[in-house]
């Protein structure tokens, strides 16, 4: 097993929480919030998201994948989630890594990935329903947990500024 695979095997781990961190209790206009013409929605975000995963598994097992979006938006957490635990499988049983090398799937797809669900969540603050913030060293992350099903925040921030007005 190569050094890094615990590692990779962790950041997507950490991708499936933190993703599922800015999707837990949306709004159900969220799916659809554009910030401005030319910005993806959560929706095609998720869909986009899924796609690089998608891309990565290529290196593993050769061919191409390009899916269209789902027209519900629980159906493609739910298949982003099972691209991301199929990709961490594969990352897991690589003996070899000949196509791309482990720092090339994190420099690539899986920081882009990452920073997707970054936009998740500012684009929660932007549709007015911000992610209440938390300290993520805490948070229960598990290789064991790929799927949308995330523990709530171990660490919640007391001290939210811009909690909104009347909300929790």
């Amino acid at each position: 097993m190569n050094d890094g695979t615990p590692l990779l095997k962790h950041f997507l781990a950490a991708l499936a929480y933190r993703t599922q961190k800015a999707l837990r209790g949306c709004g159900a206009s969220y799916p659809s919030f554009r910030a401005a013409p030319d910005v993806r929605t959560p929706h095609e975000l998720l869909n986009h998201m899924d796609s690089v995963l998608g891309y990565a598994r290529t290196f593993f097992v050769g061919g191409t994948y390009r899916v269209p979006p789902l027209p519900e938006f629980e159906a493609e957490i739910r298949r982003f989630h099972e691209t991301l635990a199929d990709l961490s499988r594969l990352v897991g049983e690589e003996k070899d890594w000949k196509a791309i090398t482990p720092r090339q799937l994190l420099q690539g797809p899986l920081s882009d990935a990452m920073t997707h669900a970054g936009q998740l969540a500012l684009l929660r603050r932007l549709s007015g329903d911000p992610v209440p913030p938390e300290n993520f060293i805490f948070a229960e992350v598990s290789d064991a947990n790929l799927g949308p099903d995330q523990p709530l925040p171990a660490a919640p921030d007391p001290v939210w500024p811009e909690r909104p007005r009347g909300g929790a």
